[in-house]
């Protein structure tokens, strides 16, 4: 069969920030991010004879136009598209322009929007499948063999039968991760994604779970399709690297798990690292949450000494409530100390931050930009990215805000400004301005005199430099975004 993974651009406000994304957002400054689960379908799907084309028209910056040729002209059986729920709307007029070019064409739809809402978008437009839950690998795998004859058609499928929409139940998470083929990244065009932090080349990722161990956080996307946590074992990651340095002369790797996975695992990956010489090879970078990294202080000098450079934590807010409402399960205190302690150990800490809840005051919110400029200072912390909490369909943030009324708008059918150019969430004494304005500001904590001093007298390569101003170029991109306020 010839299938289509398709990413095709997107008119809007800017670059959409789509792949492998727990939020979404257009940005001034394109931000690409690899696809490792939708990859890994591309990969077991050329593995099983099938003729597989990955398309990105958003990280290959070819216009809408160049989509609908390349459909015309390839015709392939099956294309599969990954959704969310600011550009659905969006998606759901490519899947009728698919379908007038070529009404023969199967059309799937995958994402944390349509497993929330799977029925929506198969009484919205005119796909043929909509595949609920994270596992795309799997569940493409068995719909196309179920397709073909050759199998039963696994859970968590959506599709037509007559004027009814059916489903084949539940989807499920069962699929052994160790199992997989490691991602062709021939294939899937590894080399158009990068982080814009990235300090060498060539860069690539990985993944080593499915997703988080937490997986309760309120406001998390991704709790809708990976409610339980998978790991790869160490054995099968540590290969995957030593394939990415000897094949690709990969020199730093991002794992994009939602949460590294911690204790023994990470300790036995840190001492492989070492035993392999790998950590001479590669930097390494990985999510992390600020109660793993208090609770394993002793670990911190092996991860650097194992090669990581970099760990993304959730601060979120600076205030307990706000902490304890959106079930984070840490202490601010946490956050502090684990940013001291990785500091202290060489480690870098990028802080993710969110304004615009709907129970914080104008002085609360203020109180997590100043944490942050404070941690940001002291040099306990390295790089930050700001967003605004935005309740996507499936969460208990969502749920909470329907019930609670603190949806700015009609909270269905407004797919579209659920895109972070505005709040939509209602705050106590916050207009909408001034929240996007104090997510803007929180990205000024990098004009920190202390801070702009402290990165100058790091630099000591080109490689320094070139870190350095791509940062400048990537902050200035990040206050344009917040400056795009709905009228």
């Amino acid at each position: 069969m010839k299938i289509m993974i398709a990413y095709p651009a997107l008119e809007g406000k800017g670059s959409p920030m789509l792949t492998q994304n727990r939020q979404f957002q257009w940005m001034s400054i394109g931000s690409y991010i690899y696809p490792l689960v939708m990859a890994s379908a591309a990969t077991v799907l050329h593995r099983e004879g099938h003729d597989v084309c990955w398309y990105d028209g958003i990280a290959e910056q070819l216009p809408y136009d160049h989509f609908l040729y390349f459909v015309q002209s390839e015709r392939p059986q099956l294309i599969v598209m990954e959704t969310k729920t600011p550009v659905v709307k969006l998606h759901w007029k490519i899947v009728d322009d698919i379908k007038r070019l070529d009404p023969n064409i199967k059309v799937v739809m995958a994402g944390d929007h349509v497993t929330a809402l799977p029925e929506e978008s198969l009484s919205r437009s005119k796909a043929d499948f909509v595949l609920t839950g994270g596992d795309y690998d799997f569940s493409l795998l068995a719909l196309v063999r179920a397709m073909e004859g050759k199998g039963d058609m696994p859970g968590g499928i959506y599709f037509r039968q007559g004027d009814e929409i059916r489903n084949s139940g539940p989807f499920s998470l069962k699929g052994d991760l160790d199992s997989l083929p490691f991602v062709d990244r021939r294939l899937t065009k590894a080399h158009l994604y990068f982080e814009k932090w990235k300090k060498r080349e060539p860069f690539r990722y990985t993944m080593a779970g499915r997703d988080c161990q937490w997986g309760k956080c309120t406001f998390c996307s991704w709790t809708t399709l990976f409610p339980r946590f998978r790991t790869r074992s160490v054995e099968s990651l540590l290969d995957e690297i030593e394939m990415l340095v000897s094949d690709f002369g990969v020199r730093e790797i991002f794992d994009d798990t939602g949460n590294f996975p911690a204790g023994s695992w990470l300790k036995r990956f840190c001492q492989g690292m070492i035993e392999r010489g790998l950590n001479e090879h590669v930097l390494f970078s990985c999510n992390m949450r600020f109660d793993f990294l208090v609770s394993q202080p002793e670990l911190l000098d092996l991860m650097k000494k194992a090669g990581f450079r970099k760990m993304k934590s959730g601060l979120e807010s600076a205030n307990q409530t706000t902490l304890d409402r959106i079930r984070k399960n840490i202490k601010v205190e946490h956050i502090v100390e684990g940013c001291r302690l990785a500091s202290e150990a060489g480690l870098d800490i990028q802080l993710t931050v969110m304004v615009g809840y709907p129970w914080e005051t104008r002085q609360e919110a203020k109180k997590t930009l100043d944490l942050a400029r404070e941690l940001m200072a002291r040099g306990h912390a390295e790089m930050l990215q700001s967003t605004v909490v935005v309740p996507y369909p499936g969460t208990p943030l969502f749920r909470e805000a329907v019930e609670k009324g603190w949806i700015r708008f009609e909270p269905i059918d407004s797919w579209e400004r659920y895109d972070m150019t505005e709040p939509v969430l209602k705050t106590p004494d916050m207009e909408p301005e001034e929240v996007m304005r104090l997510c803007s500001d929180i990205y000024k904590s990098f004009m920190n005199p202390r801070f702009v001093m402290r990165q100058l007298l790091n630099i000591r390569s080109r490689e320094d430099l070139d870190y350095v101003l791509r940062g400048a170029k990537a902050i200035w991109g990040h206050i344009l975004d917040f400056a795009k306020i709905r009228a």
